[in-house]
């Protein structure tokens, strides 16, 4: 594209045109790399092989009112949770651990939406979204090609300082004071494909006056003095585990902890049954349920307008929902990271058999987005908004091709979210 072409392109406020025409490459991804640093003498935070696509060097432009209703949403959903018609709602289907209030709604959440030609869609609801922090650091990076139209909806260290708040809160909220020894724990977690973003929050702790370590729940034991590793006590657990009701023999100390409130665990049990269970949407989306409730009614009809239909699927509605498959994505009701997850023009009969077994919803299919980058290249886009009792946080994007979202993508992975400037439409 022509110089002044561009220029003009990129200064326009349609952002369906940039994301199909606006080739410009706004992120210089090995400065980002750079940046991370290293662990330990000469070891890279991130390993070139593995991270190859971590991060995009292109940005989805999305209109603020766009971002501005997913806020909204978001804000709604941390309402309903204090609902206790709704809360009695879902924990019907919750684990039993998730009976346990300890005293916070959790945390921080990762709200993915598809940005569809109706306007956002909010395809699920996570309580350990990954990529905050590398999205922080990402956004400092960008140099926007029009940067008086189009602007991140926040810096990168705004959204760093208000997510490490915003998980110091709910843990005083569980301790009712500052934890003084952070534990962040999941399974092998030097293996962890966001790995490196452990190693970011622990320094952003440490930064708060507040110690922190990285380990496996296996290396923790709990005693009459409390949960501890080899090196000493802890107090807060920042817990990345995909064992969300702790049932796991490995998590044993951490449950018991957890259960005497002997620690701040964030996110916890009740936080995943409250909100990532997948079959939430589906009170979540009724409307003439919620206003039963007593939910605002502009509320209850925002969601129903924002969250694509989503049933349980029963032995009684397994045949309807195999015919019209077509229209429909299947995800496990627990499941997490798009594991186990199906578009229903790709399932075929013998693993839809096989996923009789197992808890699945059908949530009516909302196509993502599309971002044409250079060459031509089409990706598909989803959003994801990362959010705490407090509101918005930031918002990232994350590019790919494929069924579901992946870091594999040439030319994808996380990419800057921009939109236009506070006050402009």
């Amino acid at each position: 594209m022509e110089a002044d072409a561009c220029d003009v392109l990129c200064n326009t406020r349609d952002p369906e045109e940039l994301n199909r025409l606006c080739a410009c490459t706004l992120l210089d991804v090995s400065h980002v790399r750079e940046s991370l640093g290293t662990i330990g003498p000469a070891v890279p935070t991130l390993d070139p092989a593995l991270h190859a696509h971590l991060f995009s060097p292109y940005a989805l432009f999305v209109h603020r009112t766009s971002l501005d209703l997913m806020g909204a949403v978001a804000n709604a959903v941390f309402d309903i949770a204090r609902n206790p018609n709704y809360v009695d709602h879902v924990l019907g289907w919750a684990p039993d651990i998730a009976l346990h209030d300890p005293g916070s709604l959790g945390g921080v959440l990762g709200l993915d939406f598809h940005l569809t030609v109706a306007g956002p869609r909010l395809i699920e609801i996570n309580t350990n979204p990954g990529g905050l922090l590398l999205n922080a650091r990402l956004v400092d990076a960008v140099r926007s090609c029009a940067p008086a139209t189009w602007v991140p909806w926040t810096s990168g260290a705004q959204a760093r300082d208000a997510s490490v708040a915003a998980w110091l809160q709910d843990a005083r909220a569980q301790l009712g004071r500052m934890p003084q020894r952070i534990a962040i724990v999941d399974v092998a977690p030097r293996e962890q494909f966001l790995y490196p973003e452990f190693e970011l929050y622990a320094e952003a702790f440490r930064q708060q006056g507040v110690d922190s370590v990285i380990c496996p729940p296996d290396a923790l034991t709990f005693g009459p003095d409390g949960l501890a590793d080899a090196a000493g006590q802890i107090d807060a657990v920042y817990n990345r585990l995909t064992d969300f009701a702790l049932a796991d023999p490995a998590s044993a100390p951490l449950q018991q902890a957890y259960l005497e409130r002997a620690i701040a665990l964030t996110p916890h049990p009740r936080a995943h049954a409250l909100f990532a269970d997948k079959r939430n949407l589906t009170p979540l989306a009724d409307a003439s349920l919620l206003e039963g409730w007593g939910v605002d009614p502009v509320v209850a009809h925002r969601l129903a307008q924002v969250i694509p239909s989503t049933v349980e699927v029963t032995p009684e509605n397994r045949d309807a929902l195999w015919a019209d498959r077509r229209a429909y994505f299947f995800k496990p009701a627990t499941g997490y990271g798009s594991r186990g997850t199906y578009r229903g023009d790709k399932l075929t009969q013998r693993v839809w058999n096989g996923m009789a077994s197992s808890s699945y919803v059908a949530q009516a299919f909302a196509a993502p987005g599309v971002r044409i980058v250079h060459g031509g290249a089409s990706l598909k886009a989803d959003i994801r908004c990362f959010a705490s009792v407090s509101g918005v946080l930031m918002f990232a994007a994350r590019l790919y091709q494929g069924q579901t979202t992946n870091m594999r993508t040439p030319g994808g992975g996380f990419a800057a979210v921009l939109t236009t400037p506070d006050g402009l439409a």
